[in-house]
This record gives C-alpha cells, structure tokens and sequence, in this order.
C-alpha cells in the first residue's frame, strides 16, 4: 500500500501542479488512495519532495532534482549555524547547547544522516548527547561544528 501510494504520488506532483498537502490528498483520494494528512506528510519527506517556485509567483511540489548527499555541512549547516551555543565532547560522547527548543530538531537532523559513527541521540528542550563509535569520530565531529559555526 505505502508503495503503491508513494508511486502515485510522484505520478501526481509530476502531472498537476500540487501547492499544498491537502490538495495531494484530494488527489489521492479521487485516485482511490485514502490516507491522512500525517501520513502524507511523512511520505512527503521520505520521498524528499520539495517546493519550487513556478513561473506565475506560486509554489508546487517537485521530486528533489538531485539527491543530497549524506554529509555533515549539508544536512545541518543551517540548524547548526543558527541554534548552537556550544558543545564539547569526553571520551565518545558529545554535548551540543542550542537555543531553547531546537535541540530536537538538531538530534532529528543528526538521526537521519544514518552515520555509521553516531550509536545515538538524546534530545532535552536545549542539549543534545550524541553518544559516538570512538572517541576519535567525536574528536573529528566537534571539528566539523567548530569549522561550521566558528
């Protein structure tokens, strides 16, 4: 079923131009699809379907026009340029300090890069542990964040 409706899905956004989800579930649902909004969502961005600007002013969802690589700077570059504080790391584990409530959004960001070297996340309102492989992968990520954020 989730296959099916992801195929539809870029069957429809490359056919008709689709501003908002609730439009790609009307669609979907005169294709016979019945789905909520939350699960649309997830497909949304599990399928990496972005929004660009057409001609005429407004925007439509399109397949990302290439994929983006699984690195560091590009994932997180703006959520770490704009709600870190500080951080630091002992032996294999690192504590990143953001601004109240975008910890979770860091941690999310960090989850989804699937690094072979991070074992985990932990997000509070403000803090992340990352807990690292090895000292020298935490070593050479506060590097990357020190080089990002300066």
């Amino acid at each position: 079923m989730k296959t099916s409706r992801q195929a539809k899905i870029m069957e429809i956004i490359s056919t008709q131009d689709v501003e908002t989800q609730e439009q790609l579930l009307q669609h979907l649902q005169e294709a016979g699809f019945h789905s909520t909004q939350a699960t649309i969502s997830r497909d949304i961005k599990e399928l990496r379907i972005v929004k660009e600007l057409t001609s005429l002013g407004t925007y439509r969802y399109c397949a990302a026009a290439k994929e983006v690589p699984n690195t560091f700077s590009n994932r997180l570059n703006t959520i770490f340029r704009e709600c870190v504080t500080q951080f630091d790391y002992a032996q294999n584990i690192i504590v990143i300090h953001t601004l109240p409530g975008l910890a979770d959004a860091a941690a999310a960001a960090l989850d989804a890069m699937n690094m072979s070297v991070v074992l985990g996340t932990l997000a509070g309102d403000d803090t992340v542990f990352i807990v690292m492989r090895d000292t020298n992968a935490a070593a050479a990520f506060c590097g990357e964040i020190k080089s990002l954020i300066g």
